[in-house]
């Protein structure tokens, strides 16, 4: 099982801003943000390391690099529609690869935080680099 969700996954390595826009010096301590790691890491039986980076670095983040290849593809097309905006992503090529392109509609409720006993339990689960706390987390699954 346990090799089958390895090659599912392959190597996992997530950055946090593939996931939220604002700024990533804010969010590393992002409650249900962690909280949601934990538990992919416990489903999926993976070690999931997040590693974040400074404001202003985008310049060495393969997803920053990303963005920018898209807009050269769009090259000033007006996305009118979000049907639009979705077939023409998924005829770029990133590394002579096509993205898998997929709305998600879910609506996120904003401000929603674990309480601070939750989080200390959430915080014993995260592994942090002594010269690094802020911007390298790495979590171990509970039970493989």
């Amino acid at each position: 099982m346990k090799t089958e969700r390895r090659s599912r996954y392959g190597k996992l390595f997530m950055d946090e801003n593939s996931e939220f826009e604002e700024g990533y010096w804010k969010t590393w301590d992002r409650t249900q943000f962690i909280k949601r790691m934990i538990e992919f890491a416990d489903n999926t039986g993976l070690k999931i390391q997040l590693a974040y980076y400074p404001p202003y670095h985008s310049k060495y983040n393969p997803v920053e690099r990303c963005w920018g290849v898209l807009e050269m593809h769009w090259n000033g097309t007006l996305l009118s529609s979000v049907n639009k905006a979705i077939k023409l992503a998924e005829t770029m090529t990133w590394n002579s690869m096509h993205p898998a392109v997929h709305l998600i509609d879910k609506v996120y409720q904003k401000g929603v935080k674990l309480t601070k006993e939750a989080m200390k339990i959430c915080e014993k689960r995260l592994g942090r680099l002594d010269s690094l706390p802020k911007w390298n987390v790495t979590i171990e699954p509970a039970f493989w």
